[in-house]
């Protein structure tokens, strides 16, 4: 069956990463993965006159990465599947606009990037596309600004904040064959752990983590130790630990297998509070690093739990606590290929 246990989507016929194109602003071109970017800019604005036609030139610079090294043309493709950080998901919708292929905007916070992955998966699994454009963005000036105070403001921030990741990614699904398969997904149920403060995220979403994880386990019937690496998208250094004990509470120990992308991205020596978070975090580490080091045979096989708080201004001003989701997407590297 494709539905395996009580979450978990079993692909039945072979789904595949054909390509990935990742563009990043200048903390993320700077920090230890810079290397593994397609596209980098050293400003903010990425030569954009706002912060948020920059992200949507961000998102745009992805997917033309996607289709130049497919030599695919926009009607090659069935349909995008997209979402970002801002009101009514407009970085994805407007770059949408643009593209003239069929579009589902899809909205998760910062686990959107495994929500339009499995998504996408799906369709393509069943016989309802041939190829699938998945694509998320997020911003630091543009977050900052929805969230909590624009940039300008120079408001203070405790040890405990994530640092949005200036990035996007984009990547291509389809039945053609290539290195890196998609086997399986595991959609996340809404988990709330009480947390009220904006500026903890790390703890807000370290349980939504644990219990897609835990679930994925139980309906694989595996353990941490049936992967080369398992990383969470955005829980940062706060929310990593807490993750990782929860499940040791419950009986899975992820040992050495364990990392966080927030935490891969940036470098000791880079000003990011806790980590980085953000719709980009866990998209531009896959999409960029991870499924490069699948390509060059130092993984065989991946599990992604992208991480998301599903909040608001208005809820926070209300003093409502913090619901969170999390996703997970499982990539296997095809041998000989």
């Amino acid at each position: 069956m494709r539905l395996t246990g009580k979450q978990t989507w079993v692909f039945q016929n072979d789904v595949y990463v054909n390509a990935t194109g990742t563009a990043v602003g200048p903390m993320e071109a700077n920090g230890p993965l810079g290397q593994y970017f397609d596209v980098k800019y050293d400003e903010l604005h990425c030569n954009e006159s706002n912060w948020e036609l920059a992200e949507r030139r961000l998102m745009s610079d992805s997917i033309e990465q996607v289709l130049t090294k497919t030599e695919l043309k926009h009607e090659d493709i069935n349909f995008f599947l997209a979402g970002d950080l801002l009101n009514q998901i407009v970085t994805a919708s407007y770059s949408a606009r643009q593209l003239g292929i069929p579009y589902l905007g899809m909205f998760g916070a910062c686990s959107t990037s495994m929500e339009t992955l499995a998504v996408g998966s799906a369709l393509v699994d069943g016989g309802f596309a041939n190829r699938v454009l998945a694509s998320v963005s997020s911003h630091n000036a543009t977050a900052e600004r929805q969230f909590r105070y624009p940039t300008e403001y120079g408001g203070q921030k405790p040890d405990s904040a994530t640092w949005t990741v200036t990035g996007a990614g984009t990547a291509l699904v389809s039945q053609a064959p290539g290195p890196i398969k998609i086997t399986s997904a595991t959609l996340g149920t809404v988990e709330d752990l009480g947390i009220t403060d904006p500026f903890d995220m790390g703890s807000a979403m370290a349980p939504a983590a644990a219990r897609t994880i835990q679930q994925h386990f139980e309906d694989l019937g595996r353990s941490a130790s049936d992967y080369d690496l398992i990383v969470t998208g955005d829980l940062s250094a706060v929310g990593t630990p807490i993750c990782r004990q929860m499940l040791l509470d419950e009986g899975y120990d992820m040992g050495s297998v364990y990392n966080d992308c927030g935490l891969l991205l940036y470098g000791p020596d880079q000003e990011v509070f806790a980590g980085g978070s953000g719709c980009a975090c866990s998209a531009v580490v896959t999409y960029g690093h991870l499924l490069q080091e699948m390509r060059l045979g130092n993984l065989n096989r991946l599990l992604v739990v992208a991480t998301g708080a599903l909040l608001n201004p208005i809820m926070v001003q209300q003093k409502e606590s913090i619901p969170t989701i999390a996703h997970g997407v499982v990539f296997e590297r095809v041998k000989g290929v």
